[in-house]
């Protein structure tokens, strides 16, 4: 652990960005409504009184985040993008709609937007704020609390522009809405701050795939957040994959406000990024709903995956699944906080909370925290944790019929990751996930 001085130092290492966002408010660089104009200008004020997590804090003991702190980036630049560089992580006419941002930007021509005629509405957050300005006051940060973090705050500070999604009350829109942010650098590390916000109508159905991505080995820092607002009855099926530079950083925030009688589905799918942090927040605002919160990680060499859940039950008959598991090899590290929360009116709970980790090294690392926070009696809540490594036994039966050492292991990692990956109800990224598993595995699940 850095000693003192070096964790007040790491808080310190803001002074750049509070110095850029002073000098675009003196250039005229922020640009939006003035209610816009008064949340950022608190945003920032917040950041610079706080600066950056150090590991003396509780939620980011495990987590240093020198390399972010440390790192000079720029702004990020909107560079041209040719549709081939994309193909890997686009859906194209299987998508009902596909956004796509790149170093935070929206980019049009890459994009297919939905209209009011399709029962939905997707673009992007700039050309919402420019047609509509009052459309997002009291929705924007209404569930990501730039208070609640200095990342989320600093996003909010720089936010320019992002993905917005919006179905109509009692629409049900059969295909899936895919947001690609890219990233992508022609020089120096650069900074992206993107934002998507989510609003599901009542009685209303969607599927959305959220992507990240960008091609290694390039050094850049994405800072994202969003926002999902559910509405009562409404049915929501999201899918988060993070393919970023294997030498890229991503920290991200996505925060869950659920109305009555909703039903909400989140899968996590972690597959790139140097240092990657994820904070996940849902609030269960409504009577009788079911929220679940899916993830699966793989990690190998140096990497971190750091992941922080809370599942706050504040009103009662809510029921709550999480299932997050891990694939780390060489001298990777993993941290999964998982925080359940049962307010006292929230009679009838049920919650259960699972998270598994399969070291495939000696050297590969997991610190695990389930947490259960009960102010009720009438609940139902379970937690548990498992740390483990590939049954040497099942690797000798299954070489015994024929499998070579490499795809045994990779037939028992397959069988763990499948828990998740099998929940996953678009079938062409199930076949992309998997694919990604296969092509990704560590190599020590090849050792002898």
């Amino acid at each position: 652990m850095s000693s003192v001085v070096d964790q007040q130092s790491i808080a310190g290492r803001g002074d750049r960005f509070v110095a850029d966002f002073e000098t675009r408010v003196r250039t005229g660089g922020m640009t939006g409504p003035a209610w816009l104009r008064d949340v950022q200008a608190a945003a920032m004020a917040h950041f610079a009184q706080t600066g950056f997590p150090t590991t003396r804090e509780e939620d980011w003991r495990f987590t240093p985040i020198a390399p972010i702190a440390s790192t000079a980036f720029i702004g990020a630049e909107r560079l041209h993008v040719r549709p081939e560089q994309l193909g890997a992580h686009t859906f194209g006419t299987e998508a009902a709609a596909e956004l796509v941002f790149v170093n935070g930007v929206f980019a049009p021509e890459l994009s297919r937007r939905g209209g009011a005629a399709d029962g939905f509405t997707a673009g992007s957050l700039a050309d919402l704020l420019q047609r509509d300005p009052d459309r997002l006051e009291g929705i924007l940060t209404r569930v990501a609390d730039p208070t609640a973090s200095p990342f989320t705050a600093l996003n909010t500070a720089f936010l320019s522009d992002g993905a917005y999604v919006e179905v109509a009350p009692g629409a049900i829109v059969d295909r899936p809405v895919h947001v690609l942010f890219f990233s992508t650098v022609s020089g120096a590390p650069q900074v992206s701050h993107p934002r998507l916000v989510f609003i599901a109508g009542e009685h209303s159905e969607c599927r959305l795939i959220e992507t990240y991505a960008g091609p290694a080995p390039q050094v850049y820092f994405t800072n994202a957040v969003s926002e999902f607002i559910v509405g009562d009855r409404a049915i929501v099926d999201h899918y988060k994959v993070q393919r970023e530079s294997t030498a890229g950083y991503h920290v991200a925030s996505m925060q869950l406000r659920t109305g009555r009688q909703s039903v909400f589905a989140s899968h996590a799918l972690t597959f790139g990024g140097a240092l990657v942090r994820n904070d996940i927040g849902a609030v269960l605002a409504g009577e009788g709903g079911d929220t679940t919160l899916n993830g699966l990680y793989i990690a190998d060499h140096s990497q971190l995956v750091d992941t922080h859940t809370t599942i706050d039950h504040a009103l009662p008959h809510n029921a709550s699944h999480e299932v997050y598991k891990g694939i780390l090899g060489g001298r990777s590290r993993a941290v999964f906080n998982g925080k359940i929360i049962v307010r006292p009116d929230a009679q009838k709970t049920d919650a259960k909370q699972t998270n598994k980790a399969l070291l495939l090294s000696d050297y590969a690392e997991i610190n695990t925290k389930p947490q259960l926070e009960i102010f009720a009696d009438d609940v139902k809540c379970t937690h548990g944790a498992t740390v483990g490594q590939l049954d040497e036994e099942m690797v000798f039966y299954l070489r015994a019929r024929g499998l070579g050492v490499h795809d045994a292991r990779a037939l028992l990692i397959r069988g763990f990751a499948g828990d998740i990956t099998n929940r996953i109800r678009i079938e062409p990224l199930r076949e992309r996930v998997d694919e990604l598993l296969i092509a990704q595995i560590p190599k020590d699940a090849a050792r002898t």
